[in-house]
C-alpha cells in the first residue's frame, strides 16, 4: 500500500511484514468462503493481507503481534490522532466501544503488526492515513487464552 504524503512524510515503500496465527488464518478464511463477502473490496483487502502473512501456530505468536481480539493502541502518524481498538469479527463490531471489525479498512491493515510497524492505508473518506501500533494491551495468544 502506497500513499502521496501529505504531511512531509515520505511514503511507506512496501507494506510491513505481517504474523498471523493459524487459528485466526483458518477462522477468517472461513469468513472469507461467505459468497456474500467474497466480492466485496473489504474482503479482497483482507484475503492479501491474509496471503503474505507468515501464518504461526497461536502459541508462537510474538508479544506485541495484532491478533484477532487484540486490544490495542495505534496512531495516526499523518494527523497524531491517537485511538485504542479490540480487532474482531464482524459480528462483534462496535464502533461506540472501539471494537473495529476485520473487515473494517482499519481492521485488515493493524491484522498482524507488530509493535512500532506502521502501514499505509486510506480512510472509508479516501483521507490517507499512516498507522503505527504504539502499544497492545491485550493479545489473546500472551495471555494463554487459545479459545477467543
Amino acid at each position: 500500500m502506497q500513499t502521496v504524503p501529505t504531511s512531509g512524510l515520505p511514503p511507506s515503500a512496501v507494506a510491513p511484514p505481517i504474523i498471523v496465527s493459524s487459528r485466526d488464518f483458518n477462522r477468517l478464511e472461513q469468513l472469507l468462503d461467505s459468497p456474500a463477502l467474497r466480492r466485496l473490496p473489504a474482503a479482497m483487502a483482507l484475503t492479501e493481507e491474509l496471503n503474505r502473512a507468515e501464518v504461526l501456530p497461536p502459541e508462537k505468536i510474538p508479544a506485541g503481534v495484532v491478533t484477532m481480539h487484540s486490544t490495542v493502541e495505534c496512531e495516526d502518524e499523518m494527523s497524531g490522532d491517537r485511538h485504542t481498538l479490540t480487532l474482531v469479527y464482524p459480528n462483534e463490531a462496535n464502533v461506540g466501544t472501539g471494537h473495529v471489525s476485520i473487515l473494517a479498512p482499519v481492521g485488515s491493515a493493524l491484522l498482524g503488526l507488530s509493535l512500532g510497524q506502521s502501514i499505509d492505508w486510506s480512510a472509508p473518506d479516501g483521507r490517507k492515513l499512516r498507522l503505527r501500533v504504539s502499544a497492545v494491551r491485550y493479545q489473546p495468544e500472551t495471555s494463554g487464552d487459545f479459545n477467543r
